[in-house]
């Protein structure tokens, strides 16, 4: 699940995804254009909801590319991203614009 938040005071949108918390049954990390694919920087934490997320602050308009990493180093992607493009790794990346 990706759910998007204006942020107008500081023209950005708060982009947060989330996993439920046990599903995979490991550490996610969300690596993206963002963090500039660095694979630690941004991993999943448990919420009360039952989920776990994590959150970045885009510029209004950002053009967002992720994927999701876990601990064993499976990457996969999330269904409510707005479009899939094809990755220099052979499969493609998820795309969530804001």
């Amino acid at each position: 699940m990706i759910i998007k938040k204006a942020e107008p005071a500081s023209g950005t949108v708060r982009v947060t995804f989330s996993l439920p918390k046990d599903e995979p049954a490991e550490p996610v990390w969300v690596v993206g254009d963002f963090n500039d694919w660095t694979e630690s920087a941004n991993q999943l934490q448990a919420r009360s909801n039952g989920r776990r997320s994590a959150a970045v602050s885009v510029p209004v308009g950002a053009r967002v590319v992720f994927r999701y990493r876990t601990a064993s180093g499976h990457w996969f992607d999330d269904d409510g991203a707005d479009t899939y493009e094809a990755n220099p790794h052979g499969s493609h990346n998820a795309v969530v614009f804001t």
